[in-house]
């Protein structure tokens, strides 16, 4: 019997370190806001691995930080409106190295250069008219960068 309970204990210190392993690589976000219609829906819940800024690529959606709060229209009715959003979905436009996008980032116009510099990416809500983004604030740090979003979850 003591061999048994050795290694029900160590199934289950595996399985507790296996647990802990996946809640750091992965984090599930529910989307507020209409900022990414139509391809998120406010409420949808969607599956985010961790990925480093290094590995990501014009196209892909990801998940920041929220360091700043949003404008109130970005906020569903019943929402408190002034606390910083903890977590922003938003579709990767441009990585470090890549050209700038003057032409569809008004707020990029007048920057220097003509590359996207280091530790900045350039993020966009598909909903223009609804999303709070580099259209407005510019470049966002790519310390912000949280993961990519690898699915929807539930029905």
């Amino acid at each position: 019997m003591t061999g048994a309970l050795a290694v029900l204990a160590a199934l289950v210190v595996a399985a507790a370190l296996a647990a802990l392993w996946l809640r750091g690589r992965y984090l599930v976000v529910t989307v507020h806001g209409e900022s990414m219609l139509p391809t998120y829906r406010p409420g949808e819940r969607v599956l985010v691995r961790r990925t480093p800024a290094g590995a990501l690529h014009a196209g892909q959606v990801v998940v920041l930080s929220g360091h700043h709060a949003p404008p109130p229209e970005a906020f569903p009715p019943g929402m408190d409106r002034t606390a910083p959003a903890p977590w922003i979905i938003k579709r990767v436009t441009a990585v470090p190295g890549d050209p700038i996008p003057r032409d569809t980032v008004p707020a990029l116009r007048s920057e220097p250069g003509t590359h996207v510099p280091a530790g900045r990416l350039v993020v966009l809500g598909d909903n223009p008219a609804r999303s709070h983004d580099s259209r407005r604030t510019g470049y966002v740090a790519a310390d912000r960068l949280y993961g990519v979003a690898v699915r929807k979850l539930g029905a």
